[in-house]
């Protein structure tokens, strides 16, 4: 008796619930979320994804004359500190490979060896050219003193004698001088061999001071205390550890100015007649949602340019913020809600409210007990909402989702009269932007 009544009341437990669900899933089915029409100010924005960056770097260079020494114009990046470190002043930044400089450090070790070699053979050279010269002009001079004394000999001599002496006597003097001006020219020479060859090698040691200079400047430190931030290239990729550095710009990396930012962001060619400088700008951060800012457009770029794996084009544009935080960092992702316009007095509900079909815009609209669906024309929109030109009033509750079976609810067009104003036709209907006309049919009612 115990257990039949155990089993009625399990029995009974289970068709409550499953009648409980039933009910649940059915009145679920029949609850929407519901908005009103709303009236007043609309906002017309556009928005973007943009990045941080500081408005003014110090730009951290590599060793100077480094342009005038790697003749390849390019050198890599062996390693650098990751992005956002802080470094005293005189802190380790960066590392660039000594490569080329190292092999131009053996080529000139070498040309320096050459060098002193040479040095050493001219002096070598100079003095026994030098010596020669003087022996010979030594030489010369005993001549000439034994043809004086051989000329003194001839004071009883003939006269064709002593003519003859004097004429020797007078051929040595000649020699002598001649000797005495080859001796100067040969003096000036090697001094002049001497001094090209030793400002060779002065050259040579220069350039090995230079290159030893340069090696030591591959190891880059901090000019004073800062946040290290990537260097962006030519090409706008950032120099990290094993990127290519062009020497023509010579820089490593920055320090940022970290108490005035901006953002740095790209509008579409589609929305870029609407920006100008001076907007205002709600600006938020991906890494701390809950914060907010505020900026003003700064700068638009006149020429667009084309994205990376698109056929979009799109413009630079700089948004300056007007606070400064701490936790600005550059490299921060942004999102740029940039206030191009904002109109008065006009209807707006949320895009999830409109519905389309084949041209007709329309929303399902709460009647008292019942759904229908209202033929709307729309207006601009913006990355929430869109205008209502006609067919909803102030206050009218619309659903943001379709009901079950949205096919069998009737359709309630605008009236002709009211198309009008618009300047439609029943056989034409309007995009959200007012500018492009589409025909369409008329739904009959149902009888």
């Amino acid at each position: 008796m115990n257990i039949n009544k155990y089993v009625y009341i399990f029995v009974a437990v289970v068709i409550l619930a499953i009648a409980a669900f039933f009910l649940f899933f059915r009145n679920s089915k029949n609850e929407f979320i519901t908005v009103k029409v709303k009236y007043g100010k609309f906002p017309i924005e556009v928005t973007t994804t943009g990045e941080l960056m500081a408005k003014s770097s110090e730009q951290v260079h590599g060793p100077q004359n480094l342009r005038q020494v790697v003749t390849s114009g390019t050198i890599k990046i062996l390693e650098i500190v990751p992005e956002g470190t802080v470094v005293d002043s005189g802190g380790y930044i960066a590392t660039l490979d000594p490569t080329e400089i190292t092999n131009k450090i053996k080529d000139e070790k070498t040309n320096l060896e050459k060098s002193e070699n040479e040095v050493l053979k001219t002096q070598i050279d100079t003095s026994q050219n030098l010596q020669k010269a003087r022996d010979e002009l030594i030489n010369m001079k005993f001549m000439v003193e034994e043809k004086e004394f051989a000329l003194q000999q001839t004071e009883f001599e003939a006269p064709a004698i002593k003519r003859q002496a004097r004429n020797d006597l007078e051929k040595v003097e000649r020699s002598l001088t001649q000797m005495k001006i080859n001796y100067a020219l040969i003096y000036k020479q090697n001094k002049t061999n001497m001094r090209v060859i030793t400002a060779s090698l002065n050259q040579t040691k220069n350039k090995l001071q230079q290159f030893n200079d340069l090696l030591k400047g591959m190891s880059i430190t901090a000019p004073k205390k800062g946040m290290v931030i990537y260097h962006r290239g030519w090409d706008g990729t950032k120099l990290r550890s094993g990127s290519i550095m062009y020497v023509g710009e010579n820089i490593v990396a920055e320090f940022p100015d970290l108490s005035q930012m901006l953002s740095k962001t790209y509008v579409n060619e589609i929305d870029i007649s609407k920006v100008k400088k001076g907007q205002p700008v709600i600006i938020g951060i991906d890494a701390f949602p809950e914060k907010k800012f505020t900026g003003k457009v700064t700068e638009v770029a006149n020429m667009g340019e084309q994205m990376q794996n698109s056929n979009a084009k799109v413009f630079e544009v700089s948004i300056q913020i007007n606070e400064s935080d701490p936790i600005l960092r550059p490299a921060m992702t942004t999102k740029n809600t940039i206030l191009t316009s904002e109109i008065s007095d006009v209807k707006f509900i949320p895009l999830e409210g409109i519905f389309n079909n084949d041209s007709i815009s329309y929303v399902f609209l709460k009647n008292g007990g019942r759904i229908v669906k209202k033929q709307v024309i729309t207006g601009q929109s913006n990355e929430n909402n869109i205008i209502i030109k006609a067919g909803l009033n102030v206050n009218d509750e619309i659903l943001l989702s379709q009901p079950e079976k949205p096919e069998d609810i009737k359709m309630v067009l605008i009236p002709p009269e009211e198309l009008k104003k618009y300047r439609l036709t029943p056989e034409s209907t309007v995009t959200s932007d007012d500018t492009t006309l589409k025909p369409y049919k008329i739904i009959p009612k149902k009888k």
